[in-house]
């Protein structure tokens, strides 16, 4: 094991360069892909890595399940046993799966309450609610809907509606909700994982705004439709469904639709800072991914000999 249990747990700092240049550099359904992916598998490693350590830890409590034999001299002197590292991982565990878990059921709990609250209505893919407060957003489901509100459509003009419609539609198309969920996740197993997390909330939204442009034809209407909306709206009636204008920086997001279309990319060229900063982020995760296989693989099979057939 040695000191490589410790690196899943700092490794996710070398996705912090991609997070800010796959925003401005890449296309928003590329960026989002790649930063949710390098998220995931630094997330799992660095929840693996605090397992790890909490066995290793455990052996010396009281009372604990593991055999005698794991707490032998010549067993700790195999493992990278360190008192404090030890026990600390057993609290930073558990506090790690409360968080996810809560943001597991925060993410179920919401579109649950949204639905039931629009199981009166005609099961219509889009429901129009008699609100003067400005809202739209997307809410997916085994039904998908998009719920928008009278104030909303009072407030643009009829190719802007258009506008908005495609931009929720794309959401619920490319499952964005699944992308959010994951990152979400990630930021709470690891903290050095919020960027990676704020990026993709916002090319998640430059993804849809993308093909509303392709939709529509035209990336100014969606400019313009997504500033007015952002100008009258007072942001989602629900914190954890996004809104057409209430996620992500929207003078970038209108700024971005002002200027040329991105150029759709698999992978950035090597010889430029997005190329670096992707191959820096991607060799991360490959390590992560190697060093929390090689200790478990190690610990498994000290464990193994350690305990009495």
């Amino acid at each position: 094991m040695g000191v490589f249990v410790f690196l899943p747990l700092v490794l996710p700092l070398t996705a912090w360069p991609i997070a800010r240049l796959a925003e401005q550099h890449l296309h928003p359904r590329a960026a989002t892909w790649l930063l949710t992916s390098v998220a995931a598998v630094l997330a799992v490693c660095s929840t693996l890595c605090l397992a790890l350590l909490m066995v290793v830890g455990t052996a010396q409590l009281p009372g604990n399940p593991l055999p005698d034999g794991w707490s032998d001299p010549e067993v700790r002197e195999a493992v990278p046993y360190d008192e404090v590292a030890g026990k600390a991982a057993i609290p930073a565990l558990i506090a790690v799966i409360g968080a996810c878990a809560r943001a597991a059921w925060r993410h179920h709990r919401v579109p649950h309450r949204a639905r039931a609250a629009l199981a009166e209505l005609p099961p219509r893919a889009v429901a129009v609610l008699p609100d003067e407060v400005p809202y739209a957003y997307a809410l997916p489901g085994r039904r998908d809907r998009i719920v928008v509100s009278t104030g909303m459509l009072d407030a643009l003009s009829a190719v802007e509606r258009r506008a908005l419609f495609a931009h929720e539609r794309a959401h619920l198309h490319a499952r964005h909700h699944r992308f959010l969920l994951a990152v979400q996740l990630a930021a709470r197993a690891n903290p050095f994982l919020r960027p990676l997390r704020t990026a993709v909330c916002f090319t998640a939204e430059r993804w849809a705004d993308e093909e509303a442009a392709v939709v529509v034809g035209s990336r100014r209407v969606v400019a313009r439709a997504v500033g007015k909306a952002a100008l009258i709206s007072r942001g989602a009636p629900v914190a954890t469904l996004a809104g057409f204008a209430a996620a992500g920086p929207v003078p970038r997001r209108v700024a971005a639709l002002l200027g040329p279309p991105p150029v759709a990319r698999v992978w950035p060229p090597i010889f430029t800072a997005v190329g670096l900063a992707a191959w820096g982020a991607a060799a991360g995760a490959a390590v992560s991914a190697l060093s929390s296989a090689s200790s478990a693989l190690t610990l498994f099979f000290i464990l193994k000999a350690a305990t009495p057939l």
